[in-house]
């Protein structure tokens, strides 16, 4: 594993173009971006290294709050005619960015206008699908990218007699009764991004529709479907399990990873992204695991889909900029590059060469767990219910989720109700939204 950032983005610049000394760059890209505290420092760090690699252009990371201020940011100095020349932008602004007419350079055409080789053989097929036109072209670059995981407290489960993580929901109620009942927490499992680990996830995983459409890959006249039985009955076991802290709510984003950082819940099924973090909090080793599936659903488990960011470039800057926006996105997709953000962050590499040097290097066999986010994304080949979604005004559509998922775990609403009115107001929302983009 790579110790120190600093180091690293130096070795990763002599690795690919030489050290070029402190020459003034002639031309400055902008890179909006959302990645604060240790993150930010890492993709400084990237930054850094590619304006050390070259002399002609310097990228200027620029930190604009979470995933949805960067975005609203990016879109409105867009509309101002000042727009960033690249933005990252989480994957449920997919759809959003795909109907901006004019606002987006594609990748893959970026690529062809400055003669950059550009094969997409060479990523992750579970990282680009989710970015890709029909015909496999790719739209905007994978940055950072990851999957929900089950991270578990070695220590608890050892007090319980219990020697490996669960693999069914089945188990996840029996291992966290026995863990409470043992003293080793307070709470069997906390969760995180509730909507895409529960509803999201949960259905790409049990191989199910979220939506009709493929989930939106296939027409703008989509409707949302996870008020399934399947569904409610999960969502309903959740909210029953609370009674006997077999489950306990901790919030929207990462809120909940405290409890599991702090010893009070057994387990947490949150990103695979959070490794890093829960690494420097925990007083404690924990196991990472493939999320739980229900033992009866035929075909399940299936795959997982990514969360994260891509980095869409925007159109609006000089025409002559745009060499180093695709330097630097080629730049990304190195080996060394891709290998040095995998190992210092929670993220999946986004090529099967970083991958493969990862595997060959040991780094997993030193570091348990680390692969499983890859591995639970790239099993099985992807179906038209596990590729992702691709459905607009999904950022608004999360924040319901969110609202009714709640008012169940309160008991203000039971899971058919919560879930049917979760449907009812995200339909409404797809359906402004084909009507604003036929």
């Amino acid at each position: 594993m790579i110790h120190s950032k600093k180091f690293a983005a130096v070795a990763v610049a002599l690795a690919i173009g030489g050290f070029a000394g402190p020459a003034a760059a002639q031309t400055e890209i902008q890179w909006w971006h959302a990645m604060g505290g240790a993150l930010g420092e890492t993709v400084n760090d990237i930054a850094a290294g590619f304006n050390r690699s070259q002399t002609e252009y310097e990228i200027k990371a620029v930190y604009k709050g979470n995933y949805t201020e960067t975005m609203t940011a990016g879109i409105a100095a867009f509309r101002s005619g000042k727009p960033p020349h690249i933005m990252q932008v989480f994957e449920v602004g997919t759809a959003t960015m795909m109907a901006a007419k004019g606002a987006i350079y594609p990748v893959y055409q970026l690529m062809a206008d400055q003669g950059i080789p550009f094969d997409e053989s060479r990523y992750l097929s579970a990282v680009i699908g989710y970015y890709t036109t029909t015909d496999g072209k790719l739209l905007s670059m994978p940055f950072n990218s990851s999957t929900p995981v089950v991270f578990w407290n070695k220590k608890a489960f050892e007090k319980a007699g219990l020697d490996g993580a669960p693999e069914t929901w089945e188990e996840m109620g029996e291992f966290s009764k026995k863990i409470i009942a043992s003293g080793g927490a307070e709470c069997g499992f906390t969760i995180g991004w509730q909507s895409w680990s529960m509803l999201e996830n949960f259905s790409a995983w049990h191989n199910v529709p979220f939506a009709t459409k493929e989930n939106g890959f296939a027409g703008l006249d989509t409707e949302l479907v996870f008020n399934s039985p399947l569904h409610v009955r999960h969502i309903r076991q959740l909210a029953d399990w609370q009674k006997d802290k077999v489950f306990t709510y901790g919030g929207r984003r990462g809120d909940g990873n405290p409890l599991f950082a702090d010893g009070k819940c057994a387990m947490l099924i949150n990103s695979s992204a959070y490794y890093s973090g829960l690494k420097k909090s925990t007083k404690f080793d924990f196991g990472t695991s493939q999320m739980p599936y229900w033992s009866d659903v035929e075909g399940a488990p299936q795959n997982s889909i990514i969360g994260g960011a891509t980095l869409w470039v925007l159109q609006g800057n000089p025409k002559g900029d745009y060499a180093g926006v695709a330097a630097f996105l080629n730049y990304l997709s190195d080996v060394f590059v891709q290998t040095f953000w995998h190992q210092n962050t929670g993220y999946v590499p986004i090529t099967n060469a970083a991958y493969e040097l990862t595997k060959r290097s040991g780094y997993y066999e030193k570091n348990e767990g680390r692969d499983v986010a890859i591995l639970q994304m790239s099993g099985k080949a992807p179906t038209a219910n596990s590729k992702g979604l691709r459905l607009g005004s999904f950022v608004q559509t999360r924040d319901i989720i969110n609202d009714e998922l709640e008012a169940i775990w309160s008991g203000k609403k039971t899971a058919q109700q919560g879930l049917d009115d979760a449907v009812a107001r995200g339909n409404k929302l797809l359906r402004k939204f084909e009507k604003a983009n036929m």
